[in-house]
């Protein structure tokens, strides 16, 4: 993909596909909603889960953005860097400035109409790639006969 196309994608979509790894070195993979903002993938986590205690030991995850259902309709993103906690831990009310685009933008993909209202359960990280990864098999030349 382009960057536009990229770009594109990732602000339409709607689920991410986050692996960290455990204590014991095993892979675990959880969906996720996000947002595409400024070059950074923005997770929004429970912080009373598997992947929040294993991203505290060890922030380096890889995250899968995917779409199709037949071979020629694939296309995706794989982002792979290390994740940032931002802002409080659950996030409460306080006003956080670095968050005022992302929450909005969170707001308007999967609640349209209404403000983003920290649930004191989750709290926002920042994945900033180191690789991005992406395919779409939609620009695959059919084989000639």
């Amino acid at each position: 993909m382009t960057d536009a196309e990229l770009d594109e994608f990732l602000a339409s979509a709607r689920t991410t596909r986050v692996a960290t790894v455990d204590s014991a070195g095993r892979p675990h993979v959880t969906p996720l909603w996000f947002v595409w903002q400024a070059g950074e993938l923005w997770l929004n986590s429970l912080t009373r889960s598997s992947r929040w205690a294993h991203i505290t030991r060890r922030p380096d995850v890889a995250a899968v953005v995917d779409a199709g259902d037949r071979y020629e309709e694939l296309r995706g993103v794989e982002l792979r860097g290390r994740v940032r906690v931002v802002g409080e831990v659950p996030r409460g009310r306080v006003r956080n400035a670095e968050l005022d685009a992302v929450e909005e933008m969170f707001a308007a993909k999967y609640r349209p109409g209404r403000v983003f209202e920290p649930d004191g359960r989750h709290a926002w990280l920042a994945l900033t790639p180191v690789d991005i990864v992406s395919w779409d098999f939609r620009k695959l030349r059919p084989p000639e006969h």
